[in-house]
């Protein structure tokens, strides 16, 4: 029976995708055509768009080249599943810009899912959830393509840098690698200004600046970027979360609240709701004091907290000996 011309070159694209060289009497045999054929199905291709180098002679074959666009790709199920799981957790990465892009590429593949393979998908959708990153946790996509092109190309880089306490800092870096923990980015560099190792969170880092400068790479403690980060990060102290009351509007609290980690949970016209953050919880209570000199403020949580800001209030009010 006569194959179809689209069905067979849907076939011969499948093949050419293995990135493979293959020899045109293998793809004959394969398909079962001749090799003019395949030549046929080859120019079809390249006229759809796909770049397909080519040799000729006695064992000339063809394989499936690198464009200078992207071309409709053909998946199998496993990669049409893998694919469609893959952009739909893509969508919920720390990356300024991945949702909105992640998604729309992720509606054009299930609009084109068979009904088996959609319901393959749906199923993992329905039955795992995530907890969506902080807002201050987001990487700036530009930041992220500067640093991974410098690691690769072994260039120095200037940045700005807000430390895990809060205070402001100038890093010139030699980079090693990124390495992602959960939904954080970090960079593993060697710090010049203090001659060591060094792991800096990227949603914490600011206007990346390449030098110019290049340097001979060196050998990094525990043999990879991922073993050192994770002594690093296991090193630091936990982080401390806690929920504050505010009887004054946000706005009125910026000043104060712009040198530790802060989310707004509740705003209203002259009470607001804050998440604050840090690695101490005596620079915590110290907010929650600097808070109080604006307007009064109470803890919800933790307790820890709050028993530390009444005992601060309690030394600051009790009379001198």
């Amino acid at each position: 029976m006569r194959k179809d011309p689209t069905g067979r070159a849907l076939q011969l694209l499948s093949l050419l995708q293995t990135h493979r060289w293959w020899r045109s009497a293998e793809l004959a045999e394969r398909l079962e055509i001749t090799e003019r054929t395949v030549r046929r199905d080859v120019d079809r291709l390249r006229d759809l768009g796909y770049p397909v180098d080519a040799t000729s002679g006695r064992y000339g074959g063809y394989r499936l080249a690198t464009g200078t666009h992207l071309p409709p790709l053909v998946l199998d199920d496993g990669e049409a599943v893998a694919v469609a799981v893959g952009l739909r957790y893509a969508a919920e990465a720390a990356v300024v810009g991945m949702e909105e892009t992640s998604l729309r590429a992720l509606m054009k593949i299930e609009q084109l899912l068979p009904h088996r393979l959609r319901r393959r998908v749906s199923a993992l959708h329905s039955s795992v959830v995530s907890i969506r990153p902080e807002d201050d946790g987001i990487v700036d996509p530009e930041a992220l393509s500067l640093l991974a092109a410098a690691c690769r190309d072994c260039e120095e880089v200037r940045f700005d840098y807000r430390r895990h306490d809060g205070e402001p800092s100038g890093r010139l870096v030699q980079p090693h690698r990124l390495v992602t923990a959960g939904r954080r980015w970090y960079l593993v560099a060697w710090d010049r200004h203090r001659g060591d190792w060094r792991t800096f969170r990227l949603d914490r880092l600011r206007e990346p600046r390449l030098t110019g400068e290049h340097f001979t790479p060196r050998a990094i403690p525990g043999g990879d970027a991922a073993s050192f980060l994770a002594s690093s990060v296991s090193s630091i102290p936990r982080l401390h979360v806690a929920k504050i009351a505010v009887e004054a509007a946000f706005a009125e609290l910026e000043g104060v609240l712009r040198w530790v980690d802060h989310t707004p949970i509740e705003m209203e016209t002259d009470a607001c709701r804050v998440q604050i953050r840090s690695e101490d919880l005596g620079r915590l209570a110290m907010t929650v004091a600097r808070i109080a000199l604006t307007a009064p403020v109470a803890v919800i949580e933790p307790a820890e907290l709050a028993d530390t800001a009444r005992q601060l209030a309690t030394h600051l009010t009790a009379p001198p000996p």
